[in-house]
């Protein structure tokens, strides 16, 4: 089991370039790739995209790209000599409108747009050596920090998928005495209200049933043993699961629900509520399962 959230560094060289590649990626529904590269690089982004979506299926990963030049190698600099003496005259009529002279520092060409410009040197065929073993460091830095903490998750899962069955044992260990319970509060109910009735009368048999059948809480407690090997059985795999274990928590909410429903006994619906709290969490760590 693998979480969504994770980091990884990769870089690698050769005599042309070196190149530096993080990876880092948080929760998603879907797989999403961001890519941050220098805009020589734009014609690899898709085979990049297809390259990450191979090992990663869900959650958004950010990939930044950076490029270094070996030592004695450089990008050359343009100078747009017409901009730069384009914007020192405007300083110099700014010095003739306010009467006091004001003279631009370095600070000011390089921070203006277009003065100065970097050729890119480095072509996608050039990168491309170094790119791609980069790229495939921090994608296994990002995978091992992503199945560490799948780790966490799944022995969290396990432990309180167990707590869901303490509480489904104890319901279905409550459930008989609900209609026990019930038959003898109605005939104390009956005798209180001096209605003399004979405990084999068809009414008081049919009124029984007929409540014994709304609280039968049978089809959901078995739901809920098939939805429990169910979870069990996709903690163990190691395939992406994350979907599969959103929609049995659904599932599984939704018979608690109707157990709740059906309760008609204070204890009983004391467990439900305590079964949905533990699942609420569930839902909330499953969101992170790729």
């Amino acid at each position: 089991m693998h979480s969504m959230t994770g980091f990884g560094r990769g870089s690698h060289a050769t005599s042309e370039i070196v190149v530096h590649v993080e990876a880092s990626s948080v929760n998603r529904k879907q797989g999403e790739i961001a890519l941050h590269m220098p805009r020589s690089l734009g014609e690899l982004e898709a085979t990049l995209r297809k390259r990450v979506l191979q090992r990663v299926s869900r959650g958004r990963v950010t990939i930044q790209i950076k490029l270094d030049h070996p030592l004695g190698v450089a990008a050359g600099v343009q100078l747009d000599a017409a901009r730069a003496k384009a914007l020192n005259a405007a300083f110099t009529d700014l010095s003739e409108a306010i009467g006091r002279p004001i003279i631009p520092g370095p600070e000011i060409f390089l921070r203006a747009p277009d003065v100065f410009s970097f050729e890119e040197d480095s072509t996608p065929d050039s990168v491309l050596p170094a790119l791609e073993p980069a790229l495939d460091e921090a994608i296994d830095a990002l995978l091992a920090m992503r199945q560490s903490e799948g780790n966490d998750l799944k022995s969290d899962l396990q432990q309180r998928l167990a707590l869901l069955e303490q509480e489904t044992n104890a319901i279905e260990a409550k459930a008989p005495a609900v209609v026990s319970s019930y038959r003898d509060t109605l005939f104390r109910r009956l005798g209180e209200a001096g209605l003399d009735l004979d405990l084999n009368d068809d009414r008081v048999l049919k009124e029984i049933a007929l409540f014994a059948d709304r609280c039968d809480i049978t089809e959901e407690t078995t739901r809920l043993r098939s939805h429990f090997r169910k979870f069990h059985e996709y903690l163990a795999t190691g395939e992406p699961v994350g979907r599969s274990l959103d929609f049995l928590c659904q599932e599984l909410n939704r018979e608690f629900n109707t157990i709740g429903a059906k309760a008609n006994d204070a204890t009983l619906a004391q467990h439900v509520v305590n079964a949905k709290t533990e699942l609420e969490k569930m839902r909330e760590q499953v969101q992170n399962v790729e």
